[in-house]
């Protein structure tokens, strides 16, 4: 057994990585005084290249859509005995998290635009791409029937396209919730085409708004943007609108910043709902002190061409409210063809796709789906609770010890993942210790092991509908495709516990790596992954790195350090998106976007590290732990007169704790530089007397 896990993992790095292997080969050569010249073609091109490539039958793979699941997919497959064929009525991938940047001219939408083309010519396997639009889906002949768009070159153009494998990554397309008056009134934000709309639009409403003959009343209207959907998106466009409206279109029509007026319709209680409550109640905040009309708890009824009806939640009222532009961003919904596909599989009860842990559209073994079409139908432990205890009792005695499941332990984690997100949160260490903890004996019968394990399914929860999980899902399926011959021979998957032998792969796995909020005005809310998270006392994952203004309008920094090495932090994240940008660079293929992003982390992680090298006086590693709850104080308008009073307190040695508690940020906000800002965070809860004694002489202080 140990043999063969050691030929698992060897597999997967050679595979994975098969550099390495060269560099083995050399390194061991060199030793023994050899030389040796290495291909860099792999053993798979190498054997169809001895064989004769027309000799052999190349499966079919037609991957509809170039979003991010199917644009990931394309890029990383890289097998020879395929031959793809790419359908898609946009010949080009989109980097959507900019969209709402584009709406306001900050980045233009060349620049986040990759042509499908440029992917497909540069493959060393035949593929193909065809602008258009897959309306049906014929599972019995394995066609796919695809019709081009209408333009004024002629007519319709419709052909068919066989498949042998059928990648499903057609996205989704807005949410209306049937709502009356959404379709023809609304614009929405999914698209380029979306994106560009709506900046023409915004031009518009100002242009018509300038004109003499225009009445006050009716100036009010035509500037008044409404946003339907308080989450990532509407929260982003709303906070992109305003900084457009106020640092650029105020400047070229200063007669109309009175008239202008955003409002942010949210139907629940609170906006940001997928991120921590702090995040969302800062979010909530600056919005109400930059002058954008947050309401929450209001539904929209109807829409027309000048009026949007909304009924509160709380009251039962409904209200009307003229506007001059509305932008709907309430959610995803299934796309037609996919409904008519999801009927024919029998899937009519389901809002999309759902597919096994390996990508497979449940009820067929040769399409795939991935991306915001489909979510992953997670298998549930009770539903194989007895064929687990049958596989571990091999001497069919009805009784088991725990040792008797070290053998299948792994293929019970990696089958199942939400006994490791239980272990996780019962602080467990593994599968034998939760055993041990729920019936404090070596030795249990089938009842026993179903009650260990009655609560694991509840941690069971869809993943989310976005770009990383998509981008995940490609990759994670084109590696499945590039080495699916030899996981034929030698399967790597867990254990079938209703079967014989291993599954071929391992199952898709998601590693969230955090999510961000533009909230406008070079503040950004971030929710990001790690142990640390403790540290700024967050139930979840956060940290926000943003400027602001207090109630007085004083230039006020507000930076949340996460701990003491964050710089290092942005460094990896700097060294990772560096990597990337390398590699992509090689093919051609690298949106302008990416090398602006790259810029920004770049010129970030270099202030923080600054930041970092100036703080503190004293011991600059101070750490706080997990129970310990920080106390942020505020200290702005000081004068540089009082500088040395600062630095005094700063060396009073009042801590009293392993280390120094109190750590010290400053930084001139370029922005306003009018005024400077202070940032001290008191890391020791133990200090708060002593250090709050002595600070609160100072003028311009502020405890929070």
């Amino acid at each position: 057994m140990s043999g063969y896990r050691y030929y698992q993992k060897a597999s997967r790095a050679y595979y994975s990585h098969p550099h390495l292997s060269k560099l083995l080969v050399v390194f061991t050569l060199s030793g023994g005084g050899g030389l040796l010249a290495v291909s860099d073609n792999s053993p798979f091109s190498t054997a169809y290249a001895d064989a004769g490539q027309r000799d052999i039958k190349k499966k079919k793979v037609v991957v509809l859509g170039t979003g991010w699941a199917g644009t990931s997919f394309l890029k990383s497959l890289t097998h020879p005995s395929y031959e793809v064929q790419v359908v898609s009525p946009r010949n080009y991938f989109a980097f959507t998290p900019l969209l709402p940047s584009v709406t306001n001219g900050t980045v233009e939408a060349r620049s986040i635009v990759e042509p499908i083309r440029n992917i497909v010519r540069k493959k060393k396997f035949d593929a193909q791409f065809r602008e258009a639009e897959c309306y049906k889906i014929d599972t019995q002949n394995k066609k796919v029937h695809c019709r081009s768009q209408k333009t004024n070159l002629g007519g319709i153009e419709e052909f068919t396209v066989d498949y042998d494998y059928l990648v499903i990554a057609m996205g989704a397309r807005p949410n209306t919730f049937n709502t009356p008056g959404v379709l023809e009134h609304a614009y929405f934000l999914k698209e380029i085409e979306d994106a560009q709309r709506i900046r023409r639009t915004v031009i518009d409403c100002f242009e018509r708004a300038s004109l003499p003959s225009v009445s006050e009343e009716e100036k009010k209207r035509i500037l008044h943007f409404v946003v339907v959907g308080g989450g990532p998106t509407g929260v982003e466009f709303s906070a992109e609108l305003h900084d457009f409206v106020i640092e650029d279109l105020a400047k070229l029509y200063p007669t109309l910043k009175k008239h202008v007026k955003i409002t942010l319709l949210e139907a629940s209680d609170h906006i940001l709902n997928m991120f921590d409550k702090r995040i969302t109640a800062f979010a909530e905040q600056k919005f109400h002190r930059d002058g954008i009309n947050l309401k929450v708890g209001s539904m929209v009824t109807k829409v027309t061409a000048t009026e949007i009806s909304t009924k509160e939640i709380a009251t039962g009222e409904t209200v009307n409210t003229p506007y001059g532009m509305v932008v709907w961003s309430t959610g995803i919904g299934t796309r037609p063809v996919v409904m008519d596909f999801m009927k024919q599989i029998g899937q009519t009860n389901r809002r999309v796709l759902a597919t096994d842990e390996w990508l497979r559209v449940e009820g067929s073994d040769c399409i795939y789906a991935l991306g915001d079409c489909a979510t992953i139908n997670q298998r549930k432990v009770m539903e194989d609770i007895s064929v687990i205890f049958n596989k571990a009792d091999k001497n069919n005695t009805g009784r088991l010890k725990v040792d008797d499941f070290k053998e299948v332990i792994n293929d019970i984690c990696e089958r199942y993942p939400q006994v490791e997100i239980h272990l996780k949160k019962k602080q467990l260490k593994d599968f034998v210790h939760l055993m041990k903890h729920s019936h404090g004996d070596d030795e249990f019968n089938i009842e026993k092991f179903k009650s260990s394990l009655s609560e694991v399914d509840s941690q069971m929860k869809n993943l989310p509908a976005t770009a990383q999980v998509a981008a995940q899902q490609g990759t994670y399926l084109a590696d499945c495709f590039n080495r699916m011959e030899i996981c034929e021979k030698y399967p790597e998957g867990p254990l079938r516990f209703r079967g014989a032998g291993r599954h071929r792969f391992r199952p898709f796995r998601y590693k969230h790596f955090g999510q961000f909020a533009p909230l406008g005005g070079e503040q950004t809310a971030a929710q990001l992954p790690g142990d640390w998270i403790s540290i700024v006392g967050i139930g979840e994952v956060s940290a926000c790195s943003t400027w602001g203004r207090d109630e007085a309008d004083h230039s006020v920094l507000v930076r949340q350090l996460c701990c003491s090495h964050s710089a290092l932090w942005l460094f990896m994240l700097v060294y990772v998106v560096g990597q990337w940008l390398f590699v992509e660079l090689s093919t051609g293929c690298v949106p302008l976007g990416m090398f602006q992003l790259f810029a920004e982390l770049l010129k970030l992680s270099i202030n923080a590290l600054y930041a970092e090298s100036s703080q503190g006086v004293g011991d600059a590693k101070a750490w706080v732990g997990p129970n310990e709850n920080p106390m942020h104080v505020h200290m702005h308008d000081l004068p540089p007169s009082r500088h040395d009073d600062v630095e005094s307190i700063l060396n009073t040695p009042f801590i009293g704790g392993r280390s120094n508690a109190l750590r010290w940020h400053y930084k001139k906000h370029e922005r306003y530089s009018v005024r400077s800002a202070y940032h001290l965070i008191v890391c020791d809860s133990r200090a708060r007397g002593s250090s709050g004694a002595s600070l609160s002489r100072l003028p311009g202080l502020k405890f929070i």
